[in-house]
């Protein structure tokens, strides 16, 4: 099998906060069904904050600010047998979430 990662950005949710919680259990009824099905890896959403960049000499920075449009508001990582099978699961997550999903494919680990 391969494993997907599905994310959205930072701000894609722009449903009335009164709705919320019914978007809330909607996502957590497809991590279910994902746990239930077998292909659930992890996922979760990010705090809405800036990044620490940490640079190959160990020195950290503060990173990119929300409001810049490469900050990633949530993921999940499932592992299925095809793109086709990922691509379902997104669009059940992006239904739940209410916001696009973005679907890309994790390198293989080498020690595997």
């Amino acid at each position: 099998m391969t494993r997907y990662l599905i994310s959205f950005d930072d701000g894609a949710m722009t449903f009335p906060e009164e709705e919320l919680p019914a978007v809330a259990e909607a996502s957590h009824a497809v991590v279910r069904e994902a746990r239930d099905a077998g292909v659930w890896v992890f996922g979760g959403g990010l705090e809405s904050q800036r990044a620490s960049v940490v640079a190959t000499d160990g020195t950290v920075t503060d990173g990119p600010y929300p409001e810049t449009k490469a900050v990633l508001g949530g993921f999940s990582v499932i592992d299925v047998p095809s793109r086709e099978d990922a691509l379902k699961w997104a669009a059940k997550i992006a239904a739940a979430c209410r916001c696009a999903q973005e679907v890309r494919e994790i390198m293989p680990d080498a020690t595997d």
